[in-house]
């Protein structure tokens, strides 16, 4: 918890304002002793590799195979070299390579030598093996706490969105606008934390910024921004405030996966990821419950405040508690203490390197131009965005079509209205039981005993889910309505739900699998598509169920849905020949 602390913000804080007197790290310490791998080759008396000692059979035993602090890059019976960690997504190729070559199961500690270049440069790495500045050699507990202030965070961000949904009514009232119009606030919100993504994504890869400061600090934006909708008195003025609230809570979207991947090596992500994902699904469930409530009692501005009380904790949780996970970020810190330390310049981490190349127009390209060039070049890449945006914009209808149904054909109040929501968290607790199933008993001893297969391995779950959105949806369709039980209608939501949670997690496993090198374009592309349809879908899904009727209003997003099961099954038939085909992918 000290680490935790002292990387946090507040610790920085503390640690800036005692210059840096308080909350030291091991280099600042009086006691500290350059690692004697370093020392030999500043001095020129390192050893040829040839050379260098083999570890001993008896340092590779007696660890528990059910941690996860080892470095997943240790390759055992010989001396750990490797290159520092780089600038880029934590899906490198080189991680996927070294995870097949090495018995996944944790040793103890061996010294890394840092790679010397060819002017001189010392690289600045982990001291070993279990380097407890690495992230991913961080106790459960540290990373347990991590996560949940991160689910905290996204849950937070999601569930701002839909709890607005519950005020519509009243601010129709307010401000003299129609029902279309008031969901504007809804639309515009989802449309935001896209284009965030498309900002803050490429700004975290950047060494000397990090995922921290771009979480926090536009967490800070966003708390201040959510009490205007508690004062405001124009309608254009509420939608530029909820415009600016999901712009500036994006960046628990737009990074949380990489957090993830900082913290887990590459069999334990997909756990890590489950729970991040729940969280941003149990987001828009609890929204409309809690804001509907309070919209009956208090009026619309009630659950207004209420995002205010949600991100006063959030926020305090982001600044006491949340460190920053990026390596790159981590060892340039590193690089620059040793080097106040030492006096040497040439201590220098691969990633401050990789910077210096850097430039403003390298950047936005890729945060702008690469997504849509990848895209409609790549027919995988394209399906994939497509099918996501489509089943993602499906689900933002649900905040249109359950209250044209439940109040309706049930009598549902404004709050019950909300509770019809929780089929969603139902779902998706049932969904992540079943994936973790998966994951505990097939694919990760799979992955152990084969090593990674091809990354169309990784598709079941997501033919699974292709079957059962269409089902779930039709099976809504055709039961909404007063002669059959509520509970019925639902029970198809859930199902839908349990889809798109196996679909979802399924295509965002595969794509940085195929295509390492641009994940961190792709979803900020498909964020940016998906939020897009999203935003389309809250304006367009009242007028279409208002004018077809409920029932074949979603049995027309069934019917369309079903082109998904022929498209995943596509591209786990022929996904190896087209990523053959593609220049992006990797085979």
């Amino acid at each position: 918890m000290y680490d935790l602390i002292r990387d946090a913000p507040l610790g920085q804080a503390i640690r800036f304002l005692s210059e840096n007197r308080l909350l030291k790290y091991p280099e600042e310490e009086d006691d500290f002793v350059l690692p004697q791998t370093y020392l030999e080759i500043l001095e020129g008396r390192e050893k040829p590799p040839h050379l260098q000692p083999e570890p001993s059979p008896q340092a590779q035993d007696d660890a528990d195979s059910s941690s996860d602090s080892a470095d997943p890059d240790i390759e055992l019976g010989r001396t750990h070299t490797r290159r520092s960690s780089v600038v880029g997504p934590r899906f490198s190729m080189e991680r996927v390579q070294e995870e097949q070559e090495i018995r996944l199961q944790p040793t103890r500690s061996v010294a890394i030598v840092p790679t010397k270049t060819a002017d001189g440069v010392v690289l600045v790495d982990w001291y070993a093996t279990d380097d407890p500045a690495n992230p991913q050699n961080w106790s459960t507990a540290n990373k347990s706490f991590i996560m949940f202030v991160l689910c905290v965070y996204t849950w937070t961000v999601y569930c701002t969105g839909p709890v607005y949904s519950t005020a519509t009514e009243g601010i129709e009232a307010y401000f003299g606008v129609s029902a279309i119009a008031a969901s504007l606030g809804l639309s515009l919100y989802i449309l935001a934390y896209g284009i965030g993504d498309l900002i803050f994504s490429p700004l975290t890869e950047i060494p000397v910024v990090g995922r921290n400061p771009v979480y926090y600090l536009t967490f800070v934006v966003f708390f201040a921004v959510s009490f205007g909708p508690t004062r405001v008195e124009t309608f254009g003025g509420l939608l530029v405030l909820r415009f600016l609230l999901g712009f500036f809570g994006s960046p628990a979207l737009a990074n949380g996966g990489a957090t993830v991947g900082d913290l887990f090596s590459l069999l334990s992500i997909p756990y890590g990821l489950c729970w991040w994902v729940f969280s941003a699904w149990a987001g828009p469930a609890f929204g409309p419950l809690i804001g509907g409530y309070a919209a009956m009692a208090k009026g619309w501005r009630w659950p207004m405040w209420e995002v205010v009380w949600m991100a006063a904790p959030t926020l305090v949780l982001l600044l006491l508690f949340m460190p920053e996970t990026a390596p790159a970020t981590l060892l340039l810190q590193r690089a620059r203490r040793l080097r106040k330390r030492t006096g040497h310049d040439r201590l220098q981490s691969q990633s401050e390197i990789d910077q210096r190349n850097m430039t403003a127009g390298a950047v936005l390209a890729e945060a702008l131009v690469r997504p849509m060039e990848i895209m409609f070049r790549d027919p995988s890449v394209f399906f994939v965005n497509l099918y996501t945006g489509y089943f993602y914009g499906v689900f933002y209808t649900f905040f249109e079509v359950f209250p044209l149904v439940f109040p309706v054909f049930y009598g549902f109040n404004l709050g019950e209205s909300g509770l019809s929501f929780l089929s969603c968290f139902i779902g998706v607790s049932i969904a992540i039981a079943l994936y973790m199933a998966y994951l505990y008993w097939y694919m990760v001893p799979d992955n152990k005993k084969n090593g990674f297969r091809e990354q169309e391995h990784r598709l079941v779950p997501a033919i699974v889910g292709s079957f059962l959105m269409p089902v779930g949806l039709f099976l809504f369709a055709w039961t909404a309505r007063s002669s059959i039980s509520w509970a019925v209608p639902l029970v198809g939501v859930g199902i839908f739900t349990i889809g798109h949670f196996f679909t979802m997690q399924s295509l965002f496993i595969y794509l940085p699998f195929s295509y390492p090198q641009y994940a961190a374009s792709l979803f900020a592309g498909n964020s940016l598509w998906r939020s897009g349809v999203a935003c389309g879908s809250v304006l367009f899904a009242r007028p279409l169920f208002i004018n077809l009727g409920i029932a074949r209003g979603v049995t027309l997003l069934a019917g369309l849905s079903v082109a998904g099961i022929l498209g995943t099954a596509a591209i786990y038939i022929f996904g190896k020949q087209l990523r053959m085909r593609s220049k992006y992918a990797v085979s």
